[in-house]
Order: C-alpha cells, then sequence, then structure tokens
C-alpha cells in the first residue's frame, strides 16, 4: 500500500522538484522506518514502518525516468536495460540473501540489513547523481491530477500499463506460490532451500540486457511478442514437468528472461510518450504494474489452493494469453513513438 501511494503521489514530484533531492529525502526515510521496523515491539508501530517503507521505495521508481531523461532515443534501450539489470538483480536476491539472513538470525535482521543498506547507497547517489532542471513548474495539486488527463490522452501508455500488468500478474502468481510447491512432496524444501530459486531467475539479467540493445532494431511491439512468447514457453515447460527439479529450473530461467525482457521494451514505449511528463507516466504505468501483480499474487494463491500447482500454471497462461492480445490491439492506430522505435 506504501509503494502504491508513493507511485501515485511522489512519483510526480520528479517532474517538478529536482530528483537528486527527492531520492536523498526518500533515502532518509527509507533508513529511518527500516530502524523503526527493526526496533519497534508495537505491531501498529510495525505496520507503520512497513508502509513509510513503501514510500522510501519509491527511489526506484524516481531513478528509472530520470536514467531515461539524461539519455538520447538512440542509446534509452541500452540505458533502461542497464539500469533494469541492476533493478533485477536486487529484486531476485533479496529473496535469496532475506531467506539466510532470516534463517542465520530473526527477521529484524533483515529491517536491520535493509537500513545500512540504504544508508550505503543513499549516500553514494547524493554524492554521484547530477542535478537536474525539472521539466515543468506545475503546482503540485494540478501534477497529481494531470495524471487522469495523462491516461486519456495517451492510447499508448493505456496499452503498455494493461500489457504490463498482465504479464507482471503471471510472474507474481508463480512466485507466490513457489515455495509452497516446492515445500511439498517430492521436494519438501525449507524456506532457505525455496529462495535458492532467486539465484536461477538471475537468468532475467540476460534478458534485460538482450532486450535493450535489441529493441531500437526490432521494435516495441515485436520485442514484446518475443519475450511473451518466452514466457509463455516457460510456464508451460513448469506446468507439463513441475513435478521434476529441472523442469522448474527451465521454466523459471523461461519466465525471468522474458518478463525482464519485455519490461525493458514496455518502458522504452513509455518514456518516449511525453518527456516533459516521464515522472507521472512512469507513475501510473508502474501503478498499473504492481497492481497487475498483487492481483496475480492472490489468484495464483487461489488457483494453488483449488487445484495445487497445475492451477497456478493455467492461470499464469491465460494472463499472459490476455499480454499478447492487448499488446497487438490497435496496430495501425498508434503511431511510432520515435524514429527508431515501433510501437
Amino acid at each position: 500500500m506504501g509503494y502504491a501511494v508513493a507511485l501515485l503521489f511522489l512519483s510526480p514530484l520528479g517532474d517538478t522538484v529536482s530528483r537528486k533531492t527527492i531520492i536523498g529525502l526518500l533515502s532518509v526515510l527509507l533508513v529511518i522506518a527500516s530502524l523503526v521496523a527493526f526496533s519497534t515491539t508495537s505491531l501498529f508501530m510495525l505496520v507503520a514502518a512497513c508502509f513509510t517503507i513503501g514510500l522510501g521505495a519509491n527511489i526506484t521508481q524516481q531513478i528509472i525516468p530520470f536514467a531515461a531523461s539524461l539519455s538520447t532515443p538512440e542509446n534509452k534501450g541500452k540505458v533502461i536495460g542497464t539500469i533494469m539489470t541492476g533493478l533485477t538483480v536486487g529484486i531476485l536476491l533479496s529473496r535469496t540473501v532475506s531467506g539466510f539472513v532470516g534463517e542465520l538470525f530473526n527477521w529484524r535482521a533483515v529491517f536491520l540489513m535493509s537500513a545500512l543498506l540504504a544508508t550505503c547507497f543513499g549516500i553514494l547517489l547524493y554524492l554521484y547523481l547530477p542535478a537536474n532542471k525539472p521539466a515543468s513548474t506545475m503546482p503540485y495539486p494540478k501534477l497529481v491530477l494531470s495524471m487522469i488527463s495523462l491516461i486519456k490522452q495517451h492510447a499508448a501508455l493505456r496499452q503498455s500499463a494493461l500489457t504490463g500488468s498482465l504479464w507482471f500478474a503471471a510472474f507474481n502468481a508463480l512466485w507466490a506460490t513457489l515455495a509452497l510447491h516446492v515445500h511439498e512432496s517430492p521436494f519438501n524444501y525449507n524456506a532457505q532451500q525455496a529462495g535458492l530459486f532467486g539465484v536461477v531467475a538471475l537468468a532475467g539479467i540476460v534478458g534485460a540486457k538482450v532486450s535493450g540493445s535489441l529493441v531500437n532494431k526490432v521494435g516495441v511491439r515485436n520485442m514484446i511478442n518475443i519475450a511473451l512468447g518466452l514466457i509463455f514457453l516457460g510456464f508451460t515447460i513448469s506446468g507439463l514437468f513441475g513435478e521434476n527439479l529441472w523442469g522448474l529450473i527451465v521454466g523459471i530461467v523461461l519466465i525471468d528472461l522474458g518478463i525482464f525482457s519485455a519490461q525493458v521494451s514496455n518502458q522504452v514505449r513509455v518514456f518516449s510518450i511525453d518527456v516533459s511528463a516521464q515522472s507521472r507516466i512512469n507513475g501510473i504505468y508502474m501503478l498499473g504494474y504492481y497492481l497487475g501483480g498483487a492481483l496475480g499474487s492472490y489468484a495464483g494463491l487461489i488457483a494453488f489452493n483449488r487445484f495445487s500447482w497445475l492451477g497456478v500454471v493455467v492461470v499464469s497462461l491465460a494472463f499472459v494469453s490476455s499480454a499478447l492480445f492487448v499488446n497487438n490491439l490497435n496496430r495501425s492506430r498508434i503511431k511510432n513513438l520515435h524514429s527508431h522505435t515501433s510501437v
């Protein structure tokens, strides 16, 4: 909830306030909230701290449009691919690292580790990020309300947000239930062993880098179609051979390759819509993305409880098929966003 609120009410600030300043303030907020979560003995304070951590985590959604704004149309794909590579490593290794820390120490140690990491990287970002001049001087209330106009105005934004939310729903259906699946027979893995699948999923790094390099040549829509094909194949393999370790590994590798390839390509499309509103557009896109992820997690758990692993795979394939359908709507109506990238 904190992350969703930040996407709506903090992300737009990147268009009117120096992103370096915002990132510095969010770093301080993230450190304080993590330390509160580490030390509190109150359930209310723990919930409030976790909400605030979600707000502070908006740093990522300031960095991505910041990097995109500093790039040229020709190298935008490579720049976003590089940023997404780092993000991929963080997302996937966090599962493994937090599993080890929690198993060796306790859950509080995970929050302390987060506070230390946020302190280190907050200082580095403040020291090395360049200062930027905001693209807009719009008052804050008008800035937030303008997000509605952007949704109405840009068909490419609506298409990108819906497509991304659908494949991220499939992705989260997998990761919300994978630990439950491998906890049962024939695997019988504990939480620490299940967390090691995050290392396998690092294949997504390759997808982010390759997609960033090829998107200008292949075109955004075509690159996303290829990525969705990989995701579909990955879920099919993990469904047919989900009782075997190799089947799960191959499936997860293909799924993560596809997910992060599609994400880089989709963000190239999103950041090419309106350079003066990149933070607001990114906030809209990522809000849809994480709402889709929440829906996928819920749907995956329901499917797993009723139909076991096969049910999760069927639900995920339905999400991926829907994403493929949406991505190919209105081919003739949505124009190219710039000379090098085909929508």
